[in-house]
């Protein structure tokens, strides 16, 4: 099957034939273009059919390796019908397989049977960064010696350069306990789904690690992210959260991996 991004260097027939071949892929009630045949030229109705579904099922199978906790939550007859719809609705743009199901906790969102479960999006969502923070960029994170050398009045004019691993999913629900808790072996305790829980997710070595930020912590590093200044971010964190704990998250992010550089301010 040739998907969209991988055409370079083919012909015009060769990306007709291509489209007419992989167009239907997705949709089972359009019926086998007649430009497909098998040997001696006879259709080959049956045999695209039986290709049709093994794609589908490699994809139902790739979002099930994706979003485990997710498919024990809602069990395996469940999420695969689930993601059979999705499948449907969104190919896959390119041939590796651990990039397809970025638009998934998206699609969960807006899934119609899965509305009584309101936390499930988010709980993809930081299953999602899991797997793009395992795959990210190795980096070495900044330590805190790093930070201590800078003078005190100037720390408020440094910025944070993000490791390329680090991600942050905000949910108005208890997406993070509910993913550990079905991350992890063994039988599942109640979990109260209504608190909102803020994750972190980073890999300063080889092992992914997932942890809950503070109250103010999510403003706070995502300010940092988007190239604000310490001061700034402080600022803007304390606004959200007054007693927010700038020195102690500022130590727990260096210590988690977040950052893999500081710039120092423009007069330093």
């Amino acid at each position: 099957m040739l998907l969209p991004n991988q055409r370079a260097g083919v012909g015009g027939d060769e990306l007709a034939y291509a489209d007419m071949f992989s167009s239907p892929l997705f949709d089972p009630e359009i019926k086998t273009p007649s430009g497909i045949v098998g040997p001696n030229g006879k259709g080959a109705a049956k045999r695209f059919n039986v290709y049709r579904n093994n794609v589908t099922v490699s994809l139902i199978e790739a979002l099930a390796s994706i979003f485990p906790a997710v498919q024990r939550i809602t069990g395996p007859d469940f999420f695969r019908a689930m993601a059979r719809f999705h499948v449907r609705e969104t190919p896959p743009v390119s041939p590796l397989l651990f990039e397809y199901g970025r638009e998934f906790p998206l699609f969960i969102e807006d899934y119609e049977y899965a509305r009584d479960m309101p936390w499930l999006a988010d709980t993809a969502r930081i299953e999602r960064a899991w797997l793009d923070a395992y795959h990210a960029a190795d980096e070495e994170p900044i330590e805190a010696a790093m930070l201590a050398a800078i003078q005190p009045e100037r720390l408020g004019d440094i910025r944070f350069v993000s490791h390329p691993a680090t991600r942050i999913v905000r949910s108005n629900f208890s997406a993070l306990s509910i993913f550990a808790a079905n991350r992890a072996e063994g039988p599942i305790a109640g979990i109260e789904g209504a608190d909102p829980e803020d994750t972190l997710i980073t890999r300063p070595e080889m092992d992914v690690t997932v942890t809950r930020l503070p109250p103010g912590g999510a403003v706070f590093l995502d300010s940092l992210i988007a190239g604000d200044t310490l001061g700034v971010a402080a600022s803007t964190a304390r606004q959200a959260c007054p007693e927010f704990d700038i020195a102690g998250s500022i130590g727990g992010m260096i210590e988690a991996g977040v950052f893999s550089a500081i710039t120092p301010g423009e007069d330093q």
